[in-house]
């Protein structure tokens, strides 16, 4: 299964305490990183989101915002203590009475001051449930996103991978050829030369070119690499680190096949062939 690194999804909720709204986006990255910014209300449940996520996500920068608008009559009210209040009253009262020139005391002075008001502790249990239960559905929400886009990436791949198969397929078949091609080119240098033709030094000479240019070894490890990437991509996890290292050894074998290559058509093939290689990579980078 192709997913994707990014993605956005956005759910909301509204219940008898207020309105919810959670959004998630995601990246790609190394690993999984999340990060979240959540109302105090909330806070605690950031531990059980990360559980969520791990359950869920393998690799990716996470951004997870929820957002919590509480009702009108969750937010109006407050509790005034009207005994430390009026405590307070008096005593600024009493110590005006001692000063010569007592300074005016209002209600705000004594509004203030610590335990005369306060705002009713509010319980917070359902919003959480009803929290809990969004961010699952965003998640999920955001799992089919990644798999949408990721999956979106599967022609681009077989594509390429199919011409990978076709470049390596062109150079096989053009090896015997240019072997011919580089003992008439190797008899023809030393007939100008006007030296004598040696069967057994034509031979020997023969031998160092095809092992110096063998490239068979170098086909057979790109044709296993291009069948191993098809049978990752069929896999049901996260295959973003195994599709990158097989593109490291492509791109390896490919810049062998290029460095032995004697001929210009297979030069051209062996460069080409770094062209799909690292076009497939660069889309590796957003994969899960």
């Amino acid at each position: 299964m192709i997913k994707s690194m990014t993605a956005f999804a956005r759910k909301d909720v509204q219940d008898s305490q207020g309105a919810l709204t959670c959004e998630i986006r995601t990246v790609n990255h190394r690993y999984l990183e999340p990060s979240f910014r959540l109302p105090e209300a909330l806070r605690e449940l950031e531990n059980p989101f990360r559980e969520a996520l791990r359950k869920q996500l393998k690799r990716g920068k996470v951004d997870v915002s929820i957002h919590l608008q509480s009702s009108e009559a969750r937010t109006s009210g407050f509790e005034v203590n009207e005994g430390v209040a009026q405590a307070v009253n008096e005593a600024a009262n009493h110590i005006n009475r001692m000063l010569d020139n007592p300074a005016h005391i209002n209600a705000l002075d004594i509004l203030r001051w610590p335990g005369v008001l306060s705002v009713p502790e509010q319980d917070y249990s359902s919003v959480k449930e009803s929290a809990l239960k969004l961010f699952e559905q965003t998640v999920a929400e955001l799992t089919v996103v990644r798999e949408r886009e990721g999956e979106r990436l599967r022609p681009l791949f077989e594509d390429r991978l199919a011409q990978m198969t076709a470049l390596v397929e062109t150079v096989r078949n053009l090896m015997p050829e240019l072997l011919k091609a580089q003992e008439k080119h190797l008899r023809e240098r030393f007939q100008k030369a006007r030296v004598e033709l040696d069967p057994e030094r034509i031979t020997q000479e023969m031998v160092m070119l095809a092992q110096k240019t063998d490239v068979a070894e170098e086909l057979d490890r790109l044709e296993a690499h291009i069948s191993e990437v098809k049978d990752t991509l069929q896999r049901d996890e996260a295959i973003g680190r195994r599709l990158d290292f097989l593109m490291q050894e492509l791109n390896r074998e490919a810049n062998t096949l290029s460095s032995k290559s004697i001929d210009a058509g297979a030069t051209r093939a062996a460069v080409d062939l770094k062209v799909l290689i690292e076009q497939v990579r660069e889309q590796v980078q957003n994969i899960e």
